[in-house]
């Protein structure tokens, strides 16, 4: 029986799984599945959408186990999520947004005086103002410049995973993402003319799109 004392190796908990092994497929969701909510989320921005597209990727997961052939199993599982949720956004015809509240780096690199201490009232505004503004932006996006967006930025994955889990060139997950970048710096332009000091580095007018 699999148990999570035990040391951690994907490829051989893949391999269980793939010959019936629930123990193990339990463990990988175990190990996965707040990292596939939190991508099920951040596009749906919707909690009981999130856990339907959650666990309908699990299945399908299960399913087609048998077809994984090797590489990233994360990767493998986002994709599934990630395909999931745009059905879901398509049936229902709506655009996904995120909540850049939480993206990590925003208020440090938004405004340092919010690092410590509370923030006044103004600047309280003035970030909601902000994160309702890149909302819209975000929205503007392309479906597959938004997911490189969100992969890369808030998610933190490597443009290699993204290229595995898109199932794109890595050449392809570098235009995508500096093509979202651009054109987010260009609609925030047109809204933040005298604001755009707030701007998360990424975004600001003179950043380079590439890191």
């Amino acid at each position: 029986m699999t148990t999570m004392t035990e040391t951690w190796d994907e490829a051989v908990m893949v391999q269980r799984a793939q010959k019936g092994n629930l123990d193990a497929f339990n463990a990988l969701i175990l190990h996965y599945q707040t990292q596939v909510y939190n991508l099920a989320w951040h596009l749906l921005h919707d909690e009981a959408a999130a856990d339907d597209a959650t666990q309908e990727a699990f299945i399908s997961a299960y399913k087609g186990l048998a077809k994984f052939r090797g590489g990233s199993f994360r990767a493998w599982l986002l994709r599934i999520v990630a395909n999931a949720c745009y059905d879901e956004l398509r049936r229902h015809k709506r655009l996904p947004t995120v909540s850049w509240e939480e993206f990590g780096d925003m208020d440090d690199e938004a405004n340092p005086h919010l690092a410590d201490g509370g923030p006044l009232p103004e600047q309280t505004v003035q970030q909601q103002e902000l994160r309702a503004v890149l909302e819209r932006a975000l929205a503007e996006l392309p479906e597959e410049q938004r997911m490189a967006l969100v992969l890369v930025d808030r998610m933190g994955l490597a443009y290699q995973e993204v290229a595995d889990t898109l199932n794109i060139r890595l050449g392809t997950v570098k235009s995508r993402l500096a093509r979202a970048r651009a054109q987010m710096r260009v609609h925030l332009r047109l809204l933040l003319q005298e604001e755009g000091e707030l701007l998360p580095h990424r975004y600001r007018l003179n950043s380079e799109d590439e890191e």
